[in-house]
């Protein structure tokens, strides 16, 4: 791919970013934000009707075929929109693991339901602050797991989970089917991202890689997610720079337009800096899918992604002063959407060290 989007991308970016300003609704999604187990189910509809969920997945499993660069757009939309429902990157984390896991068999039964958008998938790895532990709490034994994975996006609701467990020889990555699991609702700063405790009680589940395999796979799904992640920030952090740039130039005080002083000027230049640098670092890391250099390009989006949706949302406050702080402008959303989609798929100390890592030896 080239680092520019050709027309067919184009027209994904231009009717994603379409349709949801049609459909979606602050008023909706601004109770989701407190409110224990809801999600938008609008959004949702929507992007099974749109085929969203179908995008990455191969044709010869009911998907459209296509990359991780044409989500990543979907995903610009869905965070321009602050979408309210964590499932498209959960669903493609869970999809690429059956796509490149060891079980043929699991993967013709699980993808042509993820892409019609019959299920929903999550992601469970993270356990404390580790996003990826080296030896987790979650057990694996004689085709069952055991143990609990806490606040995992999406899993009041999602129907099937790839969780990272410990065997008796090392980790494996295996896919469960949720039902009848006990899920404990987490109440969150961002309510609509459906954070649930996921307790496993010899649960069934099927292994899809271990060992050394195991953890290469699960270090790739979570640089494709953390791309997602990395696209849907930037979208928020441009809404973010366009809120701000139309209240500078149309809010006075002191008898002259706030646009006009150098200090909202210099922090709106600054935001627009943020916001390109991390768009570029996302489309390079879209282009370098399924290349040596993907882990190092996911973590340079992910951490200038991550810097630009923090700042924009504080920055955008700021700029408003005592209204940005108002339940009714709606900046709550963008507010707790940033801090919870920073957390998601490894916080900033991981992907610096992934960074690093990537960087060492001949690399650096």
């Amino acid at each position: 791919m080239s680092i520019l989007y050709d027309e067919g991308q184009q027209a994904i970016a231009t009717e994603s970013r379409r349709v949801l300003d049609a459909r979606m609704d602050k008023a909706r999604l601004l109770p989701l934000l407190e409110t224990v187990g809801q999600f938008d189910q609008p959004f949702w509809d929507t992007a099974v009707e749109q085929g969203w969920t179908a995008l990455a997945i191969p044709e010869e499993h009911g998907g459209l075929g296509l990359g991780l660069a044409e989500l990543g757009l979907v995903a610009q939309a869905a965070g321009a929109a602050t979408s309210g429902a964590p499932f498209l990157t959960g669903g493609y984390g869970l999809a690429q693991a059956l796509v490149q896991g060891s079980d043929g068999a699991l993967a013709a039964e699980w993808l042509p339901k993820l892409a019609a958008g019959e299920v929903t998938g999550c992601v469970a790895f993270a356990e404390g602050n580790a996003a990826l532990p080296p030896k987790p709490a979650v057990t694996f034994a004689d085709g069952k797991l055991n143990g609990t994975k806490p606040a995992v996006p999406g899993g009041i609701a999602a129907d099937v989970a790839l969780v990272w467990a410990q065997a008796s020889d090392g980790p494996v990555l295996v896919v469960t089917g949720l039902a009848g699991i006990a899920r404990s609702p987490v109440d969150s700063y961002d309510n609509s991202r459906l954070y649930a405790n996921l307790a496993f009680a010899d649960t069934p589940a099927s292994v899809i890689a271990s060992g050394a395999a195991a953890r290469s796979l699960a270090l790739d799904v979570l640089a494709r997610m953390a791309v997602v992640t990395a696209h849907e920030q930037v979208g928020g952090a441009e809404a973010l720079l366009f809120i701000a740039r139309d209240y500078a130039v149309t809010r006075k005080a002191f008898g002259q337009l706030i646009g006009a002083f150098q200090s909202i000027k210099h922090r709106i230049a600054e935001m627009y800096g943020l916001v390109e640098v991390a768009r570029a670092n996302c489309i390079h890391a879209a282009a370098c899918e399924g290349t040596d250099g993907f882990l190092l390009a996911a973590a340079d989006a992910r951490i200038s992604a991550t810097e630009a949706y923090d700042t924009n949302s504080r920055d955008c406050v700021q700029i408003h002063g005592g209204i940005g702080v108002t339940w009714e402008m709606g900046l709550h959303l963008h507010m707790r959407r940033a801090r919870s989609l920073a957390v998601e798929c490894g916080s900033l100390v991981f992907w610096e060290d992934v960074l690093v890592d990537q960087l060492s030896g001949e690399a650096a």
